[in-house]
């Protein structure tokens, strides 16, 4: 039998990114709540659930009592509706780390959470109470309540802004860890308790240091230097970036090198896994015809046909490696070999390259000797 998750707020940040995943999930029925349903409305809908998701609220109101209208008076309807169906309820509350706070919202937050610590005494109630620090994912507000949406926005569309305190050091958790950790919760059996869970994979950074990172992301269609995704918060924040960019700007030109061979350009590199960039080459063309002593390159023929060469420095001997796009092959550039390839198609052939470290021009560690002299 399907689980049915009601979610409060779920046009919100939290409650889109939880409402898309479970509704691709086998299992869940999810219904929601949003701002300007009626109340009226939210009786029945407790009563059709077995888990309630409770993640609207308010954060920046205009009026300082919206707190406590908002956090408070409607998280109490909402437990008082839930003890009136007498029958037992899950319910998921996005609290803040500001509840140990001494501002409006931080207290609005700690008065919500103790209602639900009440209602769960009730043992129809069983309440995971959720502290959370700055999420940052897909889909956040900018200029609203999270810096990372903010800094993306703006840096991805060059807007200046100021940064009033460097050195604050925040904790980040990313919203994919955040919607799993409510998933394992909404999957737990039911037993009346409270629980106050942490989401593992928190991330302490200054706020100098995420703008930086940032600015590193908005640079890279530049440098083409690439993040360093074994880095796991690096990954998620460079994702959360790129899901900020003005649909205007998806796309990017590389710079393209030409010549009478045809024309070449760079398409991505790391200093952790090396360099990629793609060729066309005229049919009869040959390039190359130098080897390295440390470098290891890779190539992979994806359109066309090629022939490339090897001979050992300094020895006699040519090898010969045939490669065509309809059977995609990798052939590896071992150092010591000098190496040449050759369009032996009637059209353009296009080559990907792979290097295991970037072009240095000032050590370039390539040393020109034709395989056939």
């Amino acid at each position: 039998m399907a689980r049915k998750v009601l979610i409060t707020g779920i046009n919100g940040f939290i409650g889109k990114n939880l409402r898309t995943v479970l509704e691709k999930m086998d299992g869940f029925e999810v219904d929601g709540f949003r701002r300007n349903d009626p109340v009226a409305n939210l009786s029945g809908k407790i009563r059709n659930s077995d888990v309630i998701v409770h993640l609207a609220g308010a954060n920046r109101p205009k009026i300082t009592e919206d707190f406590y209208s908002d956090n408070v008076d409607f998280t109490r309807f909402l437990v008082d509706e839930i003890i009136k169906t007498k029958k037992p309820l899950k319910i998921i509350f996005s609290s803040s780390t500001q509840a140990l706070n001494e501002n409006d919202y931080g207290k609005s937050k700690l008065q919500a959470e103790n209602v639900i610590v009440s209602a769960a005494k009730s043992n129809l109630v069983q309440a995971f109470i959720y502290r959370l620090p700055n999420v940052f994912g897909k889909w956040g507000r900018p200029n609203y309540n999270s810096v990372v949406a903010t800094f993306c926005y703006n840096v991805s569309r060059e807007i200046p802004f100021e940064i009033h305190n460097p050195d604050k050091e925040m904790t980040l958790v990313y919203i994919d860890d955040v919607i799993r950790s409510f998933i394992a919760d909404i999957n737990k059996k039911f037993q009346p308790e409270i629980d106050f869970p942490n989401v593992p994979s928190l991330h302490e950074i200054s706020v100098a240091e995420l703008a930086e990172k940032i600015r590193k992301f908005h640079s890279m269609r530049k440098s083409l230097h690439s993040p360093d995704v074994s880095i796991n918060f690096v990954k998620n924040l460079y994702s959360t970036y790129v899901s900020y960019l003005d649909t205007s700007d998806f796309a990017y030109s590389l710079p393209l090198k030409k010549d009478d061979r045809g024309d070449l350009f760079e398409l991505i590199k790391n200093e952790k896994f090396g360099q990629i960039f793609i060729s066309h080459t005229k049919p009869g063309i040959t390039r190359g015809n130098h080897f390295h002593h440390t470098k290891v390159e890779k190539f992979c023929v994806v359109r066309g046909e090629a022939v490339i060469r090897f001979r050992k420095a300094g020895e006699e001997g040519v090898i010969e490696y045939k490669v065509s796009g309809e059977a995609p092959t990798v052939v590896d550039i071992p150092p010591g070999y000098t190496h040449n390839i050759t369009n032996t198609g009637n059209s353009e052939m296009i080559t990907l390259f792979w290097a295991n470290e970037i072009f240095n021009p000032d050590k370039p560690d390539t040393f020109f000797d034709a395989v056939e002299p």
